[in-house]
Formats: C-alpha cells, structure tokens, sequence
C-alpha cells in the first residue's frame, strides 16, 4: 500500500509538479486546500509555492496542533517555502512561523538576489543515499538560519548557506526537488522510503 502524502495547497502556484514526481517515486499524495486535513495525515508536504505570509495565513487556524503533529514525529517535508514557514519568522512576512525549527529567515546576503539555477548541495545524511550528482535546482531570496542543531546540508552561493534541514521527522529543503532531475527524483524516493519506514 503506498504511503499517503498529504500536500497543502497555500491557494498560490501550480503543485502538479510535486505530485507528480511523488506519485512516480511511489507515493499516493493528495492536495488539499483545507488546512485542517494536515492534522490527520499520515504524511505532510508543504510545498515550495507562495510567499511567507500567504502560506501562514492559510495555516494559521491549525499552527499549534500541526506543530504538535511535527513534534509527535509525523514524517513531514518541507521545500522552499514550505521550509522556510518551518522557522519562527521570516523578513520577507510579518506573520510568526510555524516555529518547529528555532530561528528566522533572512534574505539571502549574495551580489546577485535571487539565487536561481542549479547549485551543489553538501549533505551527508541518509535522505542523500545514492544519489550521483550533487546538483540541484533552487528559486529563492532568502533561507533558514537555525538557532539549533538541524542543519544537515549546506550550498555555497557567495558563502554558504543552510539547504537542507532535519529535525525529528521533519525535513526542509532549500531547493526544489521535483524539478531537479534525477538526483531530485532520488532524493524524492527516499523521503518515501524513509516515510514507509516511520508509518
């Protein structure tokens, strides 16, 4: 039975992609645009479309008991966006995050903003296995900067900066992995995995 993927819908862009992509890797995800739905989820995605407070806005009603859900150890991901509402707050929005991970995001200090195009990621985790090209696709201004321990992966664009998260069962990602291509798709198909593992 492939495990059930829960992906919100923040009202704002096209989440064909990801759905997609997950369904190729062997998922059975599912978009909703009723937040509340997140709450009995086996499986969360919060996807990489939309700006801060946009997404906020949407999930404001369910913040506490989805953060509860997160804390309870939900296998959860978060790309762009998705993991930058993880944060407490953002400088890009006046809304609070979500909160799960400590700290604030901040626009990117680099000569030229946004970062767009492929770029290397360096992470040695688990959700990295197997996968031959260390490229991937990012679209952003700004990113998560941690005041705690789950910085897991880093990329380098006019210094280095945080682009993979893990904290309990909840990953964040600062590139898009549904439009990175193979090693996006390999890193897709371990979420799954790593999900099937945890339900």
């Amino acid at each position: 039975m492939p495990v059930r993927m829960t992906i919100a819908d923040y009202g704002v862009g096209n989440l064909h992609s990801i759905r997609k992509a997950l369904e190729n890797c062997g998922a059975s995800p599912y978009v909703v645009d009723d937040m509340r739905k997140l709450l009995k989820a086996d499986c969360i995605v919060l996807p990489g479309v939309g700006a801060f407070d946009k997404a906020m806005e949407k999930l404001r009603p369910i913040r506490d008991r989805l953060v509860e859900k997160l804390d309870d150890a939900i296998p959860c991901l978060g790309i762009c966006i998705g993991a930058q509402i993880l944060f407490q707050g953002s400088e890009e929005g006046k809304m609070p995050g979500l909160g799960f991970y400590a700290g604030q995001v901040t626009r990117l200090k680099a000569e030229r903003v946004p970062h767009m195009g492929w770029n290397s990621v360096e992470c040695q985790d688990q959700i990295f296995e197997g996968i031959d090209s260390p490229y991937f696709y990012f679209a952003h201004s700004y990113s998560g900067r941690p005041e705690e321990d789950v910085v897991i992966g880093t990329t380098d664009y006019y210094g280095n900066f945080p682009s993979v998260f893990l904290k309990g069962n909840t990953y964040g990602t600062q590139f898009h992995p549904e439009k990175s291509s193979d090693s996006g798709m390999r890193f897709l198909r371990n979420f799954v995995r790593f999900a099937e593992d945890r339900l």
